[in-house]
């Protein structure tokens, strides 16, 4: 081997060792910047997430942020990192395109986990379901419906759409009809009606009971009463307060009047009775 030989190959070291050394910091400065994006998460995202969903996500970042650093890694190799990320960019618009759904459906799902518009058991009217959450995926939501049923809903239907969340409050109104008689006393009656709710140990003192007329129907003058009850008995007490209703009604001597018609002729009309039609024959 000659001179010119092994100053060739030394030459071809000391590149190789320049290059390997700037790979190893950019590689360094990535793992870094990897481990504190990391960090960060732990602290904020951590304990607002669930595990089965903090833990992906996580995941996901992490590994990505290494990646980028290995690709930046192999520049001082001569490997483009823009070829890269054009090829990259294009797989990454291909799959985009396959997983469109599923992953706003994702995003959605950690929005809805870090805003918290609802959690599980929270009695909730989504999308035109009405039930108890039974569980909030990163893909999708589960109502089980008052009648029983789970409906899963996409997490970008629910994200997008009005969420009725009825605990959130400590109280909620309990309200509905009822028709009296014209000719039963009114005052007699609306009075009946206040002592029921503010005898019954689950309508709350302030806001007070409230009754009064809301309409003067075909058959019966309609009044509204309403109270509030705690959120958690607000269904109990409205079973309640109209099973008891009636008998209280009843005590007060207030009639519950039911569809009647009145019938006028405009000429007399003769009644035949059964008599009459003995006589005739």
């Amino acid at each position: 081997m000659d001179i010119s030989s092994v100053s060739s190959f030394l030459d071809t070291l000391e590149a190789n060792a320049g290059r390997a050394l700037k790979a190893a910091i950019i590689f360094a400065v990535g793992l870094f910047i990897a481990v504190l994006v990391r960090n960060i998460m732990r602290r904020s995202l951590s304990p607002r997430l669930p595990p089965h969903v903090y833990k992906p996500l996580e995941t996901v970042v992490y590994y990505s942020l290494l990646i980028l650093a290995g690709m930046g890694a192999l520049s001082p190799f001569g490997i483009s990192l823009t070829s890269l990320v054009i090829a990259g960019g294009f797989a990454g618009i291909v799959v985009g395109l396959a997983t469109q759904s599923t992953l706003s459906n994702l995003v959605s799902g950690i929005m809805l986990l870090v805003e918290q518009p609802l959690r599980i058991g929270d009695p909730v009217s989504v999308s035109g379901y009405s039930g108890v959450v039974a569980g909030i995926n990163v893909f999708s939501t589960q109502i089980r419906t008052w009648d029983g049923p789970i409906v899963r809903i996409p997490n970008n239907e629910v994200f997008n759409t009005i969420i009725t969340n009825y605990s959130r409050m400590k109280a909620r109104r309990v309200e509905f009809k009822i028709g009296i008689h014209y000719d039963s006393d009114l005052q007699k009656a609306i009075q009946a009606i206040k002592k029921l709710m503010e005898d019954h140990p689950l309508c709350l003192v302030n806001p007070g009971p409230e009754v009064f007329v809301e309409d003067y129907g075909d058959n019966a003058i309609l009044l509204k009463m309403r109270c509030w009850a705690p959120t958690q008995a607000w269904f109990a007490t409205k079973v309640d307060l109209q099973t008891k209703l009636k008998t209280a009604l009843d005590e007060a001597g207030i009639k519950i009047p039911y569809p009647q018609l009145d019938v006028h002729f405009v000429e007399k009309l003769r009644v035949a009775l059964e008599e009459d039609r003995d006589k005739s024959k």
